[in-house]
C-alpha cells in the first residue's frame, strides 16, 4: 500500500481544479484527438456523483441533449485530457449521489442554488 501511495504522490500530475460536488452545474473543457489534429470541446451539465479517491477519482456529469435525451459522461479527475473545469452554479442538494435526477424531467429536475 505504501508503494501505491508513493507512486500516486510522485508521478501523478496534480490538476488544479476548483472544489465541486454533486448538484453543481459545471462546464468541463477537454481535449479531443481527431487524426493528427487536436481540439478542445466542452461538456456542460450537472454533477450527479463524485466517487473514488486519489488516482482513481472520477465524477459523472449529466446533461439533457437533443430531443430531450439524457447524456451522461464520466471523467477521471486526474486525466491529462482535462483542460479546465468551470463552476457555473453551486447546487443545494442533500445527497452525495443524485441518481434520482435521471427520472425527473422539466421543472422537477431543477436544483436550487446554494447562496454563499
Amino acid at each position: 500500500m505504501d508503494l501505491l501511495k508513493f507512486v500516486q504522490d510522485e508521478f501523478v500530475p496534480k490538476n488544479e481544479f476548483p472544489e465541486f460536488g454533486a448538484g453543481d452545474t459545471v462546464t468541463v473543457y477537454y481535449k479531443i484527438k481527431e487524426g493528427d489534429k487536436e481540439r478542445t470541446q466542452f461538456f456542460k451539465g450537472v454533477v450527479i456523483q463524485r466517487r473514488g479517491a486519489g488516482i482513481t477519482e472520477t465524477f459523472t456529469i449529466r446533461k439533457i441533449g437533443a430531443n430531450g435525451v439524457g447524456v451522461e459522461r464520466i471523467f477521471p479527475v486526474n486525466s491529462p485530457i482535462l483542460e479546465k473545469i468551470e463552476i457555473n452554479k453551486k447546487g443545494l442538494v442533500r445527497r452525495a449521489r443524485i441518481f434520482y435526477l435521471r427520472d425527473l424531467t422539466g421543472k422537477k429536475a431543477r436544483i436550487k442554488e446554494r447562496r454563499v
